[in-house]
């Protein structure tokens, strides 16, 4: 069993580094090509807007978000202490 085991990562860790040359020699290829041309060799990115991810989850904390409350139309609460605890009892079976 353990031999199995050995094998299988074997053979997993082999593809995960097949990939990673492939992706080295596409990259590498895209390179010289862009030599070639005269153009800049530039690096694959991912970019993502933060802003609008961060308003996506905040709406009113961006310029295109609703504007703040005015000081006007906060409403002081007067605090109430509990005096009286009810005790819930759970229903039996």
């Amino acid at each position: 069993m353990r031999g199995v085991f050995l094998l299988a990562a074997g053979i997993f860790f082999a593809s995960l580094l097949l990939v990673a040359v492939l992706l080295l020699a596409l990259w590498l290829l895209r390179a010289l090509w862009a030599r070639l041309m005269g153009k800049p060799v530039s690096p694959w990115t991912f970019q993502f807007n933060r802003q609008a991810v961060w308003q996506r989850f905040y709406p009113g904390s961006g310029p295109a978000g609703a504007s703040r409350p005015a000081d006007a139309d906060v409403i002081d609460v007067e605090i109430k202490e509990v005096t009286e605890i009810k005790e819930i009892k759970a229903p039996e079976h």
